[in-house]
């Protein structure tokens, strides 16, 4: 007779418990894909079709454009701005190609350490090439206040007298300035200096955008005699053109016939792969060299921050950028945590607001919304933007081409490519896309945001 041994209790309960096991099936999950972000900035945009594939904005004629930055030849002491960018200042329009070209030799190249003061003559044209400079002026009450605060590719007429103090580089600076003394060569500097100096005032048959002026008459009794008009538009407007993201799916059939009873395989594989294309997608719009939302921003809407970390005064400055109707700012995780350490320094703690179901930090009752997308430098700095959006306001739109040949998504297709002889089936995945600024004040730019300032807080 064979004896059976006894075992332990534990060791029972294990063994009916695999047992069991073989008989139930395990509850699956669909893929999931750590890379996937809500993709907030795809959400927030309008989206036009563009049947043709081309978007044409067609725009006022721009005489002399207050947002034009300065474009630069040459390289070190030889740096001297393009007679195309001195073109665009106002009062510079319209003059003899050759005086331009003679005056954009004659600027004298300055580099300044941190804290050194630029050396210049009173009312002369100062141009940033590299770093910032500022410069602190007496109110009539006696306080000190920050009178102008430049950075690369900005520009100014620059008073020295008592009232305004020494113009001082912030950061290693290279500036260009053109002394008010060339006048006497070329008298018609003077106005050019004084509509510089008056930024943002209309000037003869130019608007303060620097738009072609329409002439109206105001009057409230006789017969005076009307002006006549005509809106002159851009002979070349700017075109964008409709870019595509791709890839090729290849499954084998026997993974979509044998394996599709929880999930449809093929499926799974495309609804992954949109996944990474839409993200791709964010990243253009935002990086790309043609149509990108950072590269897009005019250089007068840039600006740096006042003292490193996104302080709250640097988000009313945006404001005070874009202030017809702006809709949201965008900035990295990390650029929206540091910006809430300092308001909560300053007592100022932001609210937050619910948006698609999620809650966001808000300043002035405009969103924080965040993209991993906007890039980080190794030094720990990256930029927020504000943006209007919508082509009735004139602002920031995405572009995209809907109704194309196996659509699953606006925009974007999903095409049977064939099965090879190796039983692979292919299938071709497309995404037509790209994003306008429909004029210059749409969309501005906060640069050298530190995000790696903290504090300590007594216990």
């Amino acid at each position: 007779m064979t004896e059976i041994q006894p075992t332990s209790a534990g060791a029972s309960a294990l063994d009916r418990n695999l047992s069991a096991r073989q008989l139930s099936t395990a509850h699956v999950t669909r893929v999931q894909n750590l890379e996937r972000t809500p993709r907030w900035l795809h959400r927030l945009l309008p989206w036009v079709n563009v049947g043709g594939g081309v978007f044409r904005v067609n725009r006022r004629r721009i005489i002399s454009s207050r947002f034009a930055g300065v474009v630069f030849a040459g390289q070190g002491n030889t740096v001297v701005p393009t007679p195309e960018s001195l073109s665009l200042f106002p009062g510079f329009s319209g003059q003899k190609p050759a005086d331009i070209h003679a005056i954009s030799k004659a600027f004298k190249s300055q580099k300044l350490p941190t804290g050194k003061e630029v050396s210049l003559d009173d009312g002369s044209l100062l141009i940033v090439v590299e770093g910032q400079v500022q410069q602190k002026a007496t109110t009539l009450e006696g306080r000190q206040v920050r009178n102008l605060f430049l950075a690369a590719g900005q520009s100014s007429v620059v008073r020295n007298d008592a009232q305004h103090g020494p113009l001082v580089a912030t950061s290693d600076t290279t500036v260009l300035t053109l002394s008010p003394a060339l006048a006497e060569e070329y008298p018609w500097l003077t106005d050019a200096f004084d509509q510089i100096e008056r930024e943002g005032e209309a000037g003869v048959g130019v608007n303060q955008y620097g738009e072609a002026a329409i002439q109206v008459l105001s009057s409230v009794d006789g017969e005076p005699k009307l002006p006549t008009t005509f809106v002159d538009y851009q002979d070349h407007p700017r075109e964008y053109y409709l870019h595509s993201l791709q890839t090729v799916l290849r499954t084998h059939t026997r993974i979509t016939d044998l394996y599709s009873n929880e999930f449809d395989q093929l499926r799974e594989q495309v609804r992954v792969v949109i996944d990474v294309i839409r993200e791709r997608e964010e990243w253009e719009l935002l990086n790309n060299s043609e149509f990108g939302l950072l590269r897009e921003t005019a250089i007068a809407q840039r600006l740096p921050t006042r003292s490193g970390p996104p302080t709250p005064d640097d988000l009313d400055e945006l404001l005070s950028k874009v202030w017809k109707k702006p809709g949201f700012f965008l900035a990295h995780p990390k650029a929206i945590a540091a910006f809430g350490r300092e308001a909560t320094r300053r007592g100022v703690p932001p609210p937050t607001v619910t948006l698609f179901g999620s809650p966001f930090l808000t300043w002035r009752g405009i969103p924080l919304v965040p993209s991993d997308k906007i890039p980080v430098s190794e030094l720990g700095e990256t930029s927020i933007l504000l943006l209007r959006v919508g082509e009735e306001e004139q602002g920031v739109i995405g572009l995209h081409n809907t109704g194309i040949t196996g659509e699953v998504e606006p925009g974007l297709s999903v095409r049977y490519s064939g099965t090879d002889q190796f039983s692979v089936a292919s299938h071709l995945i497309t995404r037509y896309f790209s994003a306008a600024v429909l004029v210059e004040d749409a969309i501005a730019r906060l640069d050298n945001v530190l995000i790696g300032n903290y504090y300590d807080y007594a216990p």
